[in-house]
């Protein structure tokens, strides 16, 4: 069971590291939050795929300096939130609940709390370097 758990975790990795390179590519789907996948994937299923995407100018690029400093840039904060924001928007259409719909708020104002002064905001030209 753990070797298929592996490898589930390995082909996730795969697909969230490519949807993060196309992401690089084409600016409506975002980088960070795949890669971020990605990288946890690796970490979780094999150490050989971790020390490869460790090594990948994407990773350098995008999550190093996030993963060292604890930072991230305006930009990849934006990012993130507008696409969760989005993938939260649907079930806050769909669900009828009040409940949830008040529960979805919170979440969504929770997550801009935390990005926005629980994460350190570099400047574009550091995170470069």
């Amino acid at each position: 069971m753990n070797k298929i758990k592996k490898f589930i975790y390995v082909v996730v990795g795969l697909i969230s590291f490519v949807l993060g390179a196309v992401g690089v590519i084409i600016p409506v789907l975002p980088t960070t939050p795949f890669l971020l996948l990605a990288s946890y994937c690796f970490v979780k299923g094999s150490d050989k795929f971790d020390r490869w995407f460790k090594s990948t100018k994407i990773y350098k690029n995008h999550l190093e300096s996030f993963v060292k400093e604890k930072a991230m840039t305006m930009k990849q904060k934006v990012c993130i939130l507008l696409f969760a924001d989005i993938m939260l928007a649907f079930p806050l259409i769909i669900i009828e609940s009040l409940h949830m719909r008040i529960f979805l708020l919170f979440l969504i104002a929770v997550k801009f709390y935390y990005f926005m002064f629980r994460i350190k905001t570099i400047k574009e030209d550091k995170a470069e370097v």
